[in-house]
């Protein structure tokens, strides 16, 4: 399956992308599953990752949720502060919240963050549009991961 995506920032400061396509950044943080925050030329974004929903741990109206700590404790291990990554936008630049939505890739191995967690249960597909160019990826990745019992799968109630 082939994919195209825009990187091009809608921000006040434009973050620009690299030679191949990707914005290069490092994790000075990360929040939980699926929300870190990553330094890009020299200043700090808050990115949420695209086409993942990961249960809650630190929301300030809802309670810790069933692998949310497990799914939190994964993205911290694999991308702890210092890490190198690549950030790939879809459509939309922000979400409401002013966060940086993107795909986002270890620099050193090119793991993709986004499809991990759902491939190995730390999360589920998550479907938001417009930024939908791979929920097809996601969605089989789920399946698998649900079928398998990983993760979440084993260890929450629907």
């Amino acid at each position: 399956m082939s994919v195209c995506l825009t990187l091009v920032s809608c921000s006040a400061t434009r973050i620009f992308p690299d030679a191949g396509g990707r914005i290069l950044g490092t994790v000075t943080t990360v929040h939980d599953g699926d929300t870190m925050t990553v330094r890009i030329a020299g200043r700090q974004e808050t990115i949420r990752l695209i086409g993942v929903d990961t249960p809650e741990t630190v929301h300030p109206s809802k309670p810790v949720q069933c692998w949310g700590p497990e799914a939190s404790t994964h993205t911290k291990s694999s991308f702890p502060p210092g890490t190198r990554v690549y950030l790939a936008r879809d459509i939309e630049a922000r979400d409401r919240y002013g966060r940086f939505l993107a795909y986002v890739y270890r620099a050193s191995d090119n793991l993709f963050l986004n499809l991990d967690l759902v491939e190995q249960g730390w999360g589920r597909a998550y479907p938001y549009e417009p930024n939908t160019s791979l929920s097809t990826d996601f969605a089989r990745a789920e399946h698998i991961a649900s079928l398998n019992q990983r993760g979440l799968w084993a260890h929450c109630q629907r």
